[in-house]
């Protein structure tokens, strides 16, 4: 017979280490929580007795974590930032004029920011709440748009293409000048290449688009977050293929070059999709709004590279 789950822990245990790791004093937390200290210590060993596994290193005046209260602590964070999250659009959805868009958030932090920024500006009435993700989550419940990237061969259903993405090799300006310039696509060979975890397409479709053999170059950094990529690419740590609706805005500001002009289709696009639960002339109008300012962005996409490019 099947052992009995063990239940979790309760939210304030959690709540209680989280506050006492941020500020280091069981007082401190105590003071922000509305809680004794007393109360605020007494969650915390109950949450390692819980654990087996002691969190804090405790002083006469002062806390310290421990490895395992280190390891343990970010990944409460992005719990509780989720259950604050999910709360907030409850609370939202109860109001007639705010919508919820869920979207990975390396499109939110280029792309929807700005489309979001221009929309709030003509529409001051309406909240927007943007939901950043970075892999994919069962947010249909709570989002009243969503959207989502996906490999070609597997669209999401009931949703709509934004644009066609292209794939671009971008890096540092400073790798395309001076001694050793990566000037021909033969030098990619002997340069760091930076890949994405879940896109380990990008690298083979470029190279095949340049002409030169992929598993030839085995010096690699790699990240689960395109956003990284991006900023290791910046900082001039090697060369990154991603897509074109990612890279474009650190193309624009300078941060990023492309060596070459050649920008392969991507496998990898980006769907909107309407929650079912999602009613309402204030939803359609965001909606159609990003829907219009996903054309206006596709127009960019098909265009030739930067100057610069070989």
């Amino acid at each position: 017979m099947k052992p009995p789950a063990k239940a979790p822990p309760p939210l304030n245990y959690i709540r209680s280490f989280e506050c006492s790791a941020r500020h280091l004093s069981f007082t401190e937390a105590a003071d922000e929580l509305g809680y004794t200290q007393a109360a605020i210590s007494n969650h915390v060993r109950a949450l390692e007795n819980y654990l087996g596994r002691r969190l804090f290193i405790r002083y006469p005046r002062s806390l310290k974590l421990t490895e395992m209260g280190e390891a343990f602590l970010p990944m409460l964070r992005d719990a509780l930032k989720q259950i604050d999250f999910a709360t907030e659009a409850v609370l939202a959805s109860g109001r007639n004029r705010t919508v919820v868009i869920s979207c990975p958030t390396s499109l939110a932090e280029n792309w929807l920011s700005k489309a979001v920024s221009s929309f709030s500006r003509k529409n001051p009435e309406i909240e927007i709440l943007v939901h950043g993700i970075i892999w994919e989550q069962p947010t249909g419940q709570i989002a009243d748009v969503s959207i989502a990237i996906r490999r070609d061969d597997n669209p999401p259903a009931s949703s709509t293409q934004l644009w066609d993405d292209r794939l671009v090799m971008v890096c540092a300006p400073e790798l395309v000048v001076g001694r050793g310039a990566i000037t021909r696509p033969d030098d990619l060979l002997r340069a760091d290449w930076i890949t994405i975890h879940g896109r380990q397409e990008f690298w083979p479709d470029m190279a095949a688009a340049l002409g030169i053999d992929a598993s030839r170059n085995d010096k690699r950094l790699s990240t689960n977050s395109t956003n990284i990529a991006l900023e290791l690419a910046a900082s001039g740590a090697g060369c990154l293929v991603t897509t074109w609706s990612l890279a474009r805005l650190y193309v624009e500001r300078g941060l990023l070059v492309e060596p070459f002009d050649a920008r392969p289709p991507s496998r990898w696009n980006y769907y909107l999709l309407d929650s079912p639960t999602a009613k309402g002339p204030v939803v359609r109008k965001v909606r159609d709004w990003l829907l219009a300012e996903s054309e206006s962005f596709a127009a960019g996409l098909a265009g030739p590279a930067p100057a610069g490019g070989q």
